[in-house]
C-alpha cells in the first residue's frame, strides 16, 4: 500500500474514499471499504492521526496504532491511504475547503459516510455537504452493536470472545521487544518483554493465552506480585520458540484469560503454576470471529 500525508502527493483520478480514524479497522470499517469497492472506483482511505478526541486534549485508549492500522487497511486490498495530521489547522478548515482540497482535489467522486458524519471546523459538513459538492454517497452495511468504543470496554473487562466478534480476529497487542528483568529464563520459561504504548487499551492484569509469530503465547500482563514488582509488565512466552526478540516489534494475540495474578508461597508453586499455564495455552482455542 501506498502511503502519503498530504492530498497533492495523490494522482487525481477518479476515487471512492472513506474517512475516519479507523481504530481498531473493525468490522463495522470493514463494511465501509467494501462500500469502496463495490462503486467500481479507485478506493482510497483518508485516516485522521493523531484521534481527534486525544488531539483535543481527551482521554482515549486506542485499540491500534497507526502501524497496524496501515498494515490491515493493506490487507483488505486498499492501495492508496492518505495520513491526514489532525492539526489545529486541519480543524479550521471549512467543509467547503475540506472538499476542495482532501476530496475533489485527489478526484473523489464518491464517499462512504454514515448517516451521522460530520466534518470540517466546527463540524458544520455533513451527508448533505458532500451531497451539495456532486459527490456521490455510497450505501454502506451497517454492522448492529459493533463501534471502537465498545471494543474498548470488551478488552477492559477482559472480553476477548466479545472483542474478537466486533474486530473480525483476536485482538492484539503491538509492542516493541525491551529489556526486562530476564528473570523468566531463570525459571525455565523466558519471555520477552513489550513496551506498549502508554495511548493504547489493555486487558486488565491476569495470564492469558494467545499466539505470536505463529507460537502459542502464554502471556502475563500485571506487575508481578510475587516479585513485588509496580510497573505494569506484558511478558509473552512464545511456546516452542528459538530466537532472539530484542528490539523487535512483536504483535501478539490474546484468546482467553486464564486467571488472576497472584503471590506464590515459594520459587517451587510458581514454576509448577506456569507449568499448568503452558498446558492451559496448548488447550486454548482461538476466538471465532
Amino acid at each position: 500500500m501506498r502511503i502519503v500525508h498530504a492530498p497533492a502527493q495523490l494522482e487525481r483520478r477518479p476515487r471512492a474514499v472513506a474517512l475516519g480514524t479507523f481504530d481498531g479497522v473493525h468490522r463495522g470499517h470493514v463494511a465501509v471499504v467494501r462500500a469502496l469497492f463495490d462503486s467500481g472506483l479507485e478506493p482510497t482511505v483518508i485516516t485522521l492521526d493523531p484521534h481527534p478526541r486525544i488531539a483535543l486534549g481527551n482521554r482515549v485508549e486506542l485499540i491500534s496504532t497507526l502501524e497496524r492500522r496501515l498494515e490491515l487497511l493493506a490487507a483488505m486490498g486498499v492501495a492508496e491511504t492518505l495520513v491526514a495530521a489532525f492539526t489545529p489547522e486541519f480543524m479550521r478548515l471549512k467543509p467547503t475547503e475540506f472538499v476542495a482540497t482532501y476530496l475533489h482535489g485527489i478526484g473523489a467522486q464518491a464517499v462512504a459516510a454514515g448517516e451521522s458524519f460530520q466534518f470540517g471546523h466546527r463540524r458544520e459538513g455533513s451527508r448533505q455537504t458532500l451531497a451539495a459538492a456532486g459527490l456521490d454517497l455510497l450505501r454502506v452495511d451497517q454492522v448492529p452493536g459493533v463501534s471502537s468504543s465498545a471494543i474498548r470496554e470488551a478488552v477492559r473487562r477482559a472480553d476477548l470472545d466479545a472483542a474478537a466478534g466486533m474486530l473480525g480476529r483476536p485482538f492484539e497487542l503491538d509492542g516493541m521487544v525491551v529489556a526486562g528483568d530476564q528473570r523468566g529464563g531463570t525459571l525455565g520459561y523466558p519471555t520477552a518483554n513489550i513496551a506498549l504504548g502508554p495511548e493504547l487499551v489493555c486487558p486488565h492484569f491476569g495470564i492469558y493465552a494467545g499466539a505470536a509469530l505463529g507460537h502459542r503465547a502464554a502471556v502475563s500482563i500485571g506487575t508481578n506480585p510475587h516479585y513485588g514488582g509496580t510497573e505494569r509488565r506484558i511478558e509473552p512466552y512464545l511456546l516452542d520458540f528459538e530466537g532472539d526478540l530484542y528490539g523487535k516489534r512483536l504483535i501478539v494475540e490474546l484468546w482467553e484469560r486464564l486467571r488472576d495474578e497472584q503471590v506464590f508461597a515459594s520459587e517451587v508453586e510458581l514454576v509448577d503454576q506456569i507449568a499448568r499455564d503452558v498446558e492451559a495455552t496448548r488447550a486454548a482455542v482461538r476466538p471465532v470471529s
